[in-house]
């Protein structure tokens, strides 16, 4: 695989983050600040649960409302990418800017990576610094074709494939086998 500006953690936090609505059953795990804690405490390793060596900060209601907006973004661009490649990037680059994100180029164990952060302490601003510019390193290193949302035809999850033949079009491996089980049973109903 490409050595990407992205990391595997970031991308499933992009996911996750997406996956905490679910529109076909009208289910919202981001619906509370206890809810944000626990999203946020999840994925501590890409940064999110507060400024970097600082620990834990307080969340409130507008800490809630911020990520949520994240979130709305961060679904559409998952939902958009495969059909509207621009206007993706146009949600990304605004996104990135709403964050104030900014690159940093960083070295560790003979490795060089950039790093996209936000210059400020609001949690929504490093979740969406994260969780953007992964999908953005992701679109450019592996295309667009490679975000979507489950072709389930029960679901509306969404997933990033990052398989070598990029040929993923289910969320898990719960919908693909619902999938199967469905065309299986509708063959035999045929013959």
């Amino acid at each position: 695989m490409l050595d990407a500006c992205y990391t595997d953690a970031a991308v499933q936090a992009a996911v996750d983050l997406a996956n905490t609505w679910k529109p076909i059953k009208g289910e919202d795990a981001l619906e509370t600040v206890a809810q944000l804690r626990d999203f946020l405490d999840a994925h501590s390793p890409a940064g999110l649960a507060g400024e970097q060596g600082t620990g834990p900060r307080r969340l409130t209601g507008t800490d809630l409302a911020e990520v949520r907006e994240v979130r709305e973004t961060v679904r559409a661009v998952l939902e958009r990418a495969t059909t509207d490649a621009a206007g993706t990037a146009a949600l990304i680059n605004d996104g990135l800017r709403r964050s104030r994100a900014t690159p940093a180029l960083r070295h560790e164990h003979d490795r060089w990576w950039t790093e996209v952060t936000a210059d400020t302490d609001r949690c929504s601003a490093h979740l969406a610094a994260t969780t953007l510019s992964a999908l953005a390193a992701v679109i450019a290193t592996l295309g667009p074709a490679r975000l979507g949302v489950c072709a389930g035809s029960n679901c509306r999850g969404t997933f990033v494939d990052l398989s070598r033949n990029g040929s993923k079009q289910y969320c898990t491996r719960t919908c693909a086998h619902r999938a199967s089980v469905a065309a299986y049973r509708s063959r035999n109903a045929q013959g």
